[in-house]
Order: structure tokens, then C-alpha cells, then sequence
């Protein structure tokens, strides 16, 4: 059962998403990239405060992605893209991202803090960070 609103517009959109930021990083990397993506849309918080849809969150401005700059981004989803981004909308979650909604490629190592949140890990090339559940509660609760 999915998490968030969804349509298979957005289910579209959220696979080039994640596709476009961690192709690199392999189907974990871009599990990753989705859950970051659909805990923004759950969170309503921080800076994520009115952000209800899939389509509000990847396209947000200031504070969205860098890919939606980028011409790879608007290629179509592929099949594999699409299962991907089916999982997380309906719930799968992936560590260090389960509860994070930041992420981004350092040139070294992964500081302690992002903008006042706490690191909740790496995987390959991209850190996460966490807010407390205290900051950000709604993507603590369980499915």
C-alpha cells in the first residue's frame, strides 16, 4: 500500500528522480534517493513544511535537486526506474536514508552535521542526514 498520493505521473517523475541523482550508486543508491524524496513529501516539516505532493517536493525551489537542472532528468522512465520508485512509495525503506532528507557527494568525508541536521550515514558517494524525531516526527511513524 503506497505511503504518499501518488499517480503514475508521479511514479514517472519520482523514477527519473532517483535515477538521475544515483544511477551510479546502483539500485541501493537510488532506493536511497527515493525514500529522501517521499520522506519529504510525509515530513511537512523543516524545510519541507507544505510540500504535499511529488511533484512540489522534486521540483521545489530553493532547496530541490540538482538533477531537474540537468537534460538526463527528463529522459523517460525506465521499467527498472519504475519498480524502483514503486517500492518506496509503497513503503520500503533503505539505511543510512530510512528517516533522512538530505543527501549529497562530498569530496571527502562525510561531515557530523549538514545544515544542523546529524549524519545518519554514507553509502558509496552520498551522505544522509537525519532531523530528530523531534524536528521531523511524521517520518518516524511507521507504515
Amino acid at each position: 500500500m503506497a505511503v504518499i498520493k501518488t499517480n503514475s505521473n508521479d511514479r514517472k517523475l519520482l523514477a527519473r528522480l532517483m535515477r538521475a541523482e544515483a544511477e551510479g550508486e546502483g539500485e541501493q543508491g537510488m532506493l536511497m534517493v527515493g525514500n529522501v524524496g517521499v520522506n519529504r513529501v510525509r515530513g511537512n516539516c523543516l524545510d519541507f513544511k507544505g510540500i504535499r505532493s511529488l511533484e512540489q517536493m522534486v521540483f521545489q525551489r530553493p532547496g530541490g535537486f540538482e538533477a531537474t537542472v540537468k537534460g538526463y532528468f527528463y529522459q523517460r522512465a525506465r521499467d527498472r526506474d519504475l519498480r524502483l520508485a514503486n517500492r518506496v512509495i509503497n513503503g520500503e525503506r533503505v539505511h543510512p536514508a530510512s528517516n533522512a532528507l538530505w543527501f549529497f557527494r562530498p569530496t571527502g568525508a562525510c561531515p557530523g552535521q549538514w545544515y544542523n541536521q546529524p549524519n545518519s550515514g554514507r553509502y558509496k558517494n552520498h551522505c544522509f542526514f537525519s532531523p530528530t524525531q523531534a524536528n521531523c516526527s511524521n517520518i518516524y511513524n511507521t507504515y
